[in-house]
């Protein structure tokens, strides 16, 4: 057959979706996730579950989306262009987060991060009360992995976490609710560095992860950032293990290089394309 007539088999992308709200600052939300899933060398897609306005100092306002558009927003990527991993962030409602609990199990989604946002940077609370009984009964179980930050976790297990060890018993005590693996992120607390606690159920394994404490106010978005890496490693193929270490590699990169510069008055956003330029 002359190389004019052969029919060359299409490539395919590595496919993330994020449902979460977007951040008009483009530090955080859907546009950190979006920024981190093209570094990473994935295509990324988004649900829209909320408006915010807000920039490095602070979140003026929400503008929540509508239950029923969400949930055609998922629809809209499931029914066509499909995916390899799906991050979730802010929902600020248990309505909102009943209805993406039940399109995810519907549609049969698969490696699926769980950033239970409840706060932003500024400590703008980012959550409805009663949305975090909802999210450990509807979402947890349906997760390969669970990222709260220590503040997040205490929240979710409803008492103080102070040492490594109660980070580890609460990582436990949430993989008690479904999922595969948590994840508590130990940047909050006061020790040198910042350990993470990572808890597999399969084998009942606990990891820490430590790493560097980065001296700088340019820290918006980091969490956002973190499991959107952890959801595209995912889609590449890699164990929960691995995604995490990786990701953990990666955020700790992007907020070394964003480190030196100036955006805004408040806090700044990491760099995320530092592989790329500088």
């Amino acid at each position: 057959m002359a190389t004019a007539d052969r029919v060359e088999t299409p490539r395919s992308y590595r496919r993330v979706l994020t449902i979460a709200g977007s951040d008009s600052g483009g530090g955080a939300g859907i546009q950190a996730d979006l920024k981190t899933f093209a570094a990473l060398g994935c295509y990324g897609m988004s649900a829209i579950t909320a408006l915010t306005a807000q920039n490095t100092q602070g979140v003026r306002g929400i503008h929540p989306v509508p239950p029923d558009f969400a949930a055609a927003q998922i629809a809209a990527v499931f029914e066509d262009i499909g995916t390899d991993a799906v991050k979730i962030g802010m929902l600020y409602s248990a309505e909102l987060i009943r209805t993406v609990a039940r399109d995810l199990a519907r549609f049969g989604a698969r490696n699926i991060v769980l950033d239970p946002v409840m706060l932003a940077q500024s400590g703008d609370r980012l959550l409805q009360d009663d949305a975090v009984g909802a999210i450990r009964e509807h979402l947890m179980p349906l997760t390969d992995v669970v990222t709260p930050n220590l503040p997040e976790a205490e929240v979710l297990v409803g008492r103080p976490l102070r040492a490594l060890e109660d980070m580890q018993t609460a990582a436990r005590e949430l993989a008690g609710c479904g999922g595969r693996a948590v994840l508590i992120k130990g940047g909050h607390r006061e020790d040198a560095d910042c350990t993470d606690v990572l808890y597999l159920k399969e084998g009942d394994r606990m990891i820490a992860i430590p790493g560097e404490r980065i001296p700088t106010r340019n820290n918006h978005g980091t969490g956002c950032t973190l499991s959107s890496a952890i959801a595209a490693y995912l889609a590449r193929g890699e164990t929960i293990e691995s995604a995490v270490r990786n990701a953990k590699f990666f955020i700790a990169a992007a907020i070394r290089a964003g480190a030196g510069y100036r955006l805004g008055r408040g806090h700044g956003p990491v760099h995320h394309f530092h592989e790329w330029w500088g």
